[in-house]
């Protein structure tokens, strides 16, 4: 369980500051219990060529909102978690707005994490549905 009472979202945007989500322009706004969500425009950086969200900035999304939500379940632990593996399937295009990633915990071991991520638009329609496995390490 993430100890959200006394984690303030600023402080997690901070630590956002000069990384990929920094510059695809993630923010992070809401944290719970057992979920975090990000949200990141469809703009000029995060679109592909032909004037839509581009898949991998959705799984650098995923990546982003799970990461950051396991590295939060695990810091009472003195423990770190990398990414180990990512899939989703791209359900709607969107052309403008925000996309919403939700990251919510499927399985929190010792060892691994699974994390689902669901990415919604500004009409709350599933635009993609995403998986992310965890490592949990020791910090270097």
């Amino acid at each position: 369980m993430i100890d959200h009472k006394n984690i303030k979202i600023d402080q997690l945007q901070a630590m956002l500051s000069n990384t990929l989500s920094d510059n695809l322009g993630m923010e992070v706004v809401e944290l719970g219990p057992d979920f975090l969500i990000m949200r990141m425009p469809v703009d000029h950086r995060t679109k592909q060529p032909f004037g839509i969200l581009d898949g991998g900035a959705s799984m650098a999304l995923v990546e982003s909102a799970a990461s950051f939500a396991g590295n939060i379940w695990v810091q009472s632990e003195n423990k770190r978690c990398v990414g180990l593996e990512i899939n989703g399937n791209h359900i709607r295009s969107v052309k403008s707005g925000w996309v919403y990633g939700k990251a919510t915990p499927i399985h929190t071991g010792k060892r691994t994490h699974v994390w689902n991520v669901d990415i919604t638009n500004d009409q709350e329609q599933l635009v993609c549905k995403a998986r992310m496995t965890l490592a949990v390490i020791d910090p270097s």
